[in-house]
This record gives structure tokens, sequence and C-alpha cells, in this order.
């Protein structure tokens, strides 16, 4: 199995020679290799089985390196950095050749990140290159918040897996682009829509694609468990498969629903906390696909703060 250590010295030296290694950023775990060794950026997508036409997301460690690799920062998207840089913000920018056209499947941008987890920060200081670093799942599946699920999931085909603990915000970066002088977010995230707008105006919010997406993270189904997910109306539904005999799981954002085990629910957040349901959500699907149901059902939350991105990954989870 993948060793799960604290050693930066030995991710930096595996890294510098082409080995990928999973780090852990404020999002969710990645699984990172030299951004500009095609050999390392083509066992990324071997090893995650992750479709060549998927881009991937480079992370440095502050703006000016970035500037080395991208050939502008337009205005608005800069000023959206100065305000959450280091943080889960991905910025689609227009790439230098270093990029390779294999870490952006072809397209003349590229996604760029700069994360603030702490040991990620201080591993991509030691540095001469960027990391291309997707999440450190198998293709489609449920996107790991901690180390431990990174070593379940990929067990031997990574060699090391820097533990930087339990993910703060446990939801994808938010990803803002733009085009003909409009901001566009690509992909919401963990940095809600009204954040982003607090500082650019108004955006606009393109819907999720299910072929040749324009960025990371834009296909239809996406971050779903093994076991199939349904989301809707949830005393409905739980009445339809009580009348089925279906033994099913539930994933709520505030309640517990009392005639339902305690080991087949999962409240997102007692309190009603936008922030602590996002960082639950992963592990409580992850939960609810290692249950004993055969299926799981889910609600959506309120659209407001970050409820909008995490009822994003519910449909792509429950995506048919």
């Amino acid at each position: 199995m993948a060793e799960i250590g604290k050693d930066i010295e030995k991710a930096a030296s595996l890294l510098s020679s082409g080995k990928l290694v999973a780090i852990p950023t404020e999002t969710v775990y990645g699984l990172a290799g030299n951004a500009l060794d095609e050999n390392a950026v083509l066992a990324i997508f071997k090893t995650k089985k992750r479709p060549s036409f998927d881009p991937l997301i480079i992370h440095l460690c502050d703006i000016e390196k970035v500037k080395e690799y991208v050939r502008e920062i337009p205005e608005e998207l800069a000023l959206l950095a100065k305000k959450f840089w280091p943080g889960p913000l991905t910025l689609l920018l227009p790439k230098r050749k270093a990029i390779s056209d294999l870490v952006t499947s072809g397209l003349d941008t590229v996604g760029v990140r700069v994360p603030r987890h702490p040991l990620t920060r201080e591993l991509l200081q030691t540095l001469n290159f960027p990391l291309a670093a997707p999440s450190a799942n198998p293709f489609g599946y449920i996107s790991p918040t901690a180390a431990k699920h990174v070593q379940d999931q990929l067990g031997k085909k990574v060699p090391y897996i820097l533990d930087g603990g339990t993910c703060e915000v446990g939801l994808e970066s938010t990803i803002v682009g733009m085009e003909q002088g409009q901001v566009i977010i690509y992909r919401l995230g963990g940095i809600s829509v009204n954040h982003i707008e607090s500082v650019v105006g108004k955006v606009l919010i393109l819907p999720q694609s299910s072929s040749n997406p324009k960025s990371p993270g834009m296909l239809k189904s996406h971050y779903a468990p093994r076991k199939p997910m349904v989301l809707g109306n949830l005393d409905e539904l739980m009445i339809k498969h009580r009348q089925k005999g279906t033994v099913f799981a539930v994933l709520t954002f505030s309640r517990s629903i009392p005639e339902v085990p305690a080991d087949l629910q999962f409240v997102l957040s007692p309190e009603g906390d936008y922030d602590e349901a996002a960082r639950n959500l992963f592990f409580a699907m992850r939960a609810l696909d290692n249950s004993k149901a055969e299926i799981i059902l889910a609600e959506e939350l309120p659209e407001i703060n970050l409820g909008k991105a995490i009822n994003d990954r519910l449909r792509r989870a429950s995506a048919k």
C-alpha cells in the first residue's frame, strides 16, 4: 500500500524524479505530478483512469510563479486572485508554451491555483516546477478528503501520500475565467458565487457539459458513489422505497430522520452550517456508499452560500 507520511523532502524528491505523490489541499487531496513532465502527466491520467479530454489544474506557490506560466491575468481575475489566493479558487488563464497541451487537453487556457494548505505550500516552495493535481481518486468517484481515503482508493498506484489531515473546505475549488469581457464560473466550488460577485459584480454560471469540457470538473456525471444515488423530496422518496422494500440510506442537510437507523443516515450539518456541510459532503457520501444500503436517497440544500456548490456535486453524483 502507498506510504502515508509528512516528509516534504521525500515528496519533493519523488516528484522531481517523475513519480506521483498525493498532496493535501484545503479542498480535497490531489494526485500530483510535475506539470512540465509529459510522462508524469500521462501517469496521472492513467492512474486515475481519467479521460484525456478532461483538463488538469496546475498548482503554484504564489501569483509571481503563476505569471511564469500564463500569458496574462485579466484585471477582474487579478482582483479575485488578490482576494482569494491562497485558497479554493482556480483561474482559467491563457497558457504559455511551457504548459503542454496534454495538461490542458489541447485548450489554449490552463486552470491555475495557489492552494492554502501549509504542507503543500511548503512543498511547492521547494519545487522549480508547477504541480498538475486533479483529485486523488479513480475518475468519477467521490473525491478524497483524508489521506486514508487516498490509500483506500489508489492503493499501490501512488508511492507516497503527504498527510495533511482532514481537508478544511471539502469541496473542489471554484473555477473562474473570462470570455469576451464577461466573468464566468465554470465550476461551482469552495468559494460561493456571492463572494465572487462581491469582488467583480455579476457573473455568468455555466452549466456542466457532458463532453469536451472547457475547464476541469465540468462533466455531467462525477463525484459519484458506486451505489445508485437519488436526489429529490426525501419524504416522498422514503415512502416509495419503503413500499418497494429497498434498504436505503439517507443524506440530509440538517435534520435527522428518527425512523432511519443511525448507520444508514448522515446529517451534513445539524446546525445548518453550509461550511460544515461542504466539509462533510464527500465523507458522508463515502460512509453511506460503504453501508449496507442498496441505494442512497438525498435532498438538495437551499441555493444560498455554498448550497449551490453542494447541490452541484449532489446532482452530478446522482446523474444517470
